[in-house]
């Protein structure tokens, strides 16, 4: 393997590309529409690419949040489900993964992340309260925001920065943590929250020095440390590729001294077992029974917490599975691989890669869209006309407005190509690069969106865009000039 984790076979070409450890059985058709149909469907979507339907896309990037790929051994373990509503053994066999993967020996099911942040949220929560973090994830803010907290991003100075060497940009400023304290005093912190692979700057992980260093500010004070594990195994894995120390020990060991850190775990099954559903994990009884009421008011009984018991059986295996070196390294490899080739062509991407997928510089792709104009939404409505890729918007659309209407502004303009775990190829991930790459040589034809239809809470989901100008037919004349018919 390669400094990044990337499984290497030597060419005699000397390329070094990712290969694949594993073999496809099952596969699913894909459709590569023509321009002109793209065209059609985005327009129809609102220039939102969570409202395109599936039959217009042909490689779905927009997350990897319940779409990867699931292995043999998950969905043989389906056919064996304990369908009963209360007691089941599938949620016991859910159960023991969690304990031994975790180390945890409280579980309270959720149907998905966002579920267990509410239940946290609801739970720990008072009017004032102020929230340290690495940083926010839409859900967590809005949940933490409903129940009367403020969050306070407490990110060092190399967080934000797209272009950067520093192997863990989602660690936590130590000084800025002390000082937090110090400000609002310990009863006013209901706990410190880490992201692991920080969504919205990039996929970037902590380290797990600084999450030690965290840990030991908190106990000082008396507060408890909340760990959100969505993404722990690619944060696992960075620990095992980029910290000292840690180059010869196993991924599950690396995953257990991280939740043995936290006082609370909670997670989206949609990522780090490639099945729907979440929960929360501690093995403090007394903050299990803060939190133990809410779940079946809001999710189902304690033995399937809105989930199907299927899924559940599926959530089991695939937590081992999240430990196993070779599983864990496909997705960070993919996007290492597309990080370095776009970084060759001199387009802006954020480094060191990440995990969740390849993030592009929205503001360095397109200087000429001001911000206002949204230029990460509008990038992956253009990625999206020229390829059939659908991507993410993760900046100011996925932000809010201020108590006077204006938007606030995103540190980052990013557009998000998730790589799920063994869903795309080598020569799918070739096409996507090209597309990017036509788009930056013709990207002054780009311009930008605005709002015809906007939600109160979480816009992005749900908004509706329109762009400003004819942009889109420039773009679409200059696609047919250079590609002819060719899809």
């Amino acid at each position: 393997m390669d400094q990044n984790g990337m499984p290497v076979v030597k060419f005699f070409s000397g390329k070094q590309i990712p290969v694949e450890l594993h073999k496809v059985r099952i596969v699913q058709k894909l459709h590569l529409k023509k321009i002109d149909e793209r065209y059609t469907a985005i327009n129809e979507a609102g220039y939102n690419t969570f409202l395109l339907n599936t039959k217009d896309v042909f490689l779905d990037m927009l997350t990897d949040s319940g779409t990867n790929a699931m292995s043999d051994n998950q969905l043989a373990s389906m056919m064996q489900a304990d369908d009963a509503y209360a007691g089941s053994q599938s949620f016991y066999k859910m159960e023991e993964a969690l304990r031994e993967v975790f180390g945890k020996h409280y579980v309270l099911p959720a149907h998905q992340g966002r579920a267990a942040e509410n239940i946290i949220s609801q739970s720990f929560i008072k009017e004032g309260d102020v929230i340290p973090m690495n940083y926010h994830f839409t859900t967590t803010k809005a949940h933490m925001e409903l129940n009367g907290g403020t969050i306070f991003e407490i990110y060092t100075d190399e967080a934000l920065k797209i272009k950067s060497s520093v192997p863990f940009k989602g660690n936590i400023d130590i000084e800025k943590l002390k000082n937090l304290i110090a400000q609002y005093g310990p009863d006013h912190i209901p706990f410190v929250r880490m992201e692991a692979s920080t969504n919205l700057i990039g996929g970037q992980p902590f380290s797990m020095q600084n999450m030690r260093e965290v840990k030991a500010v908190a106990d000082q004070h008396g507060i408890i440390m909340v760990l959100d594990a969505s993404l722990i195994g690619e944060n696992a894995y960075f620990i095992k590729m980029r910290e000292p120390g840690f180059s010869n020990t196993p991924v599950k060991d690396i995953l257990r001294e991280m939740c043995g850190l936290a006082d609370i775990v909670y997670f989206s099954s949609r990522k780090v077992s490639s099945t729907r559903g979440g929960g929360i994990c501690t093995d403090n009884k007394d903050l299990y029974m803060k939190m133990r009421d809410l779940v079946p008011l809001y999710e189902g009984f304690l033995t399937y917490g809105g989930m199907s018991v299927r899924e559940i059986e599926a959530m089991a295996v695939g937590l081992y599975e999240t430990t196993d070196d070779t599983v864990i390294s496909q997705s960070p490899s993919f996007i290492a691989y597309a990080v370095g080739e776009l970084e060759k062509l001199g387009i802006p991407v954020v480094t060191p890669a990440g995990a969740l997928g390849c993030h592009i510089d929205a503001m360095g792709f397109l200087p000429h869209v001001p911000q206002s104009e949204y230029p990460a939404g509008a990038l992956a409505a253009a990625l999206f006309i020229a390829s059939g890729c659908r991507g993410m918007e993760r900046g100011t659309i996925s932000s809010v407005r201020d108590e006077n209407g204006n938007d606030v502004l995103a540190d980052v303009e990013l557009l998000r190509l998730a790589f799920p775990r063994r869903v795309f190829t080598l020569s799918q991930t070739m096409f996507l690069i090209d597309r990017v790459n036509w788009l930056y040589q013709n990207r002054n034809l780009i311009g930008g969106l605005r709002f015809v239809e906007e939600p109160p809470v979480l816009r992005f989901f749900l908004g509706r865009l329109e762009p400003v100008g004819d942009w889109t037919a420039k773009l679409i004349k200059k696609y047919k000039e250079d590609f002819g018919n060719s899809l």
